[in-house]
């Protein structure tokens, strides 16, 4: 398997965690949105954050969707996850563009600006579960670091990175997510702090060609760490025909008839995947026809 994800905990298990590698997932994304850099490392790194996230949820068709809006030239994005590791999202301005941050680096932040990001699972209840935060920084992990500690009442530390090509193609991609849990003593917690106080980033630990597990042994390692299980993780969209007709349908009868006096097919297309569905006049008398019902 190419890109995975691996659960794992520690200090008997005081510790849980969570570490991925996504290149493919996010060079798939990237090419199928065509993406800026900035836009590359933002929803690559809300992609990842969404695969981790996505595979802490029990139900098998739990979903879980992780929006970010923002007043700055990104607007926003929006990642859609699966409890069996899939993922897919999208940009709202795949084509910003933005000198680097004081400190050399994509400023994601810069782009997103001020904003919120809402965490919505769907657990098959008859309520989503929201939870929303103020941006901390915009840059997505200590965004969600403090998500978690607010909403979730988990501490946390979460670690993103994307790392581009010269040719502005992927070259790395992954993070981790480490929570401690409420019975954690002082001394686990002291030495966790300490742990990831000595980390020069996930980027670089990626950029050493670091598998999930070795940065979960370089994190943990002298913390008793245990690998439980490994996921495969992929960017993958469940649209088709048929779902796009549903959507149509649900609009109502009213502009679906605007649409067959317009007398023109209709296009529609998918954020996630950019994929294009034609709709010709005779097939919108027939969603009309189901509308009606």
């Amino acid at each position: 398997m190419t890109d995975y994800i691996v659960r794992a905990s520690a200090a008997d298990n005081q510790i849980r965690a969570f570490a991925a590698t996504t290149r493919d997932m996010v060079e798939h994304a990237r090419q199928i949105h065509n993406t800026s850099p900035i836009a590359t490392a933002a929803l690559g790194r809300l992609l990842t954050a969404g695969a981790m996230m996505g595979i802490m949820m029990k139900g098998e068709k739990d979903i879980l969707t992780l929006q970010i809006k923002g007043l700055g030239p990104m607007k926003g994005l929006t990642v859609t996850a699966t409890s069996r590791g899939t993922v897919k999202g999208y940009v709202n301005n795949p084509e910003v563009m933005l000198p680097p941050s004081p400190i050399g680096k994509l400023d994601v932040g810069g782009a997103l600006g001020e904003g919120f990001l809402s965490v919505i699972k769907d657990l098959g209840l008859k309520e989503p579960y929201v939870g929303q935060i103020d941006l901390v920084s915009g840059e997505i992990a200590e965004d969600l670091t403090y998500y978690f500690a607010t909403s979730e009442q988990v501490p946390s530390s979460v670690a993103l990175g994307v790392l581009m090509n010269k040719d502005n193609t992927v070259k790395r991609a992954g993070g981790f997510i480490i929570q401690l849990m409420p019975f954690a003593s002082e001394d686990v917690i002291s030495k966790l702090e300490e742990n990831i106080g000595k980390l020069d980033g996930v980027t670089s630990l990626l950029d050493k060609d670091m598998t999930p597990e070795m940065i979960l042994e370089h994190i943990l390692g002298d913390c008793d760490l245990e690998i439980l299980d490994k996921t495969p993780t992929a960017y993958e969209c469940n649209c088709s025909r048929k779902r796009v007709e549903k959507a149509v349908i649900s609009i109502g009868k009213k502009d679906i008839k605007e649409m067959i006096d317009d007398n023109e097919p209709i296009e529609v297309n998918c954020h996630f995947c950019n994929e294009h569905y034609l709709f010709s006049v005779e097939e919108l008398k027939e969603m009309l026809k189901k509308a009606s019902k």
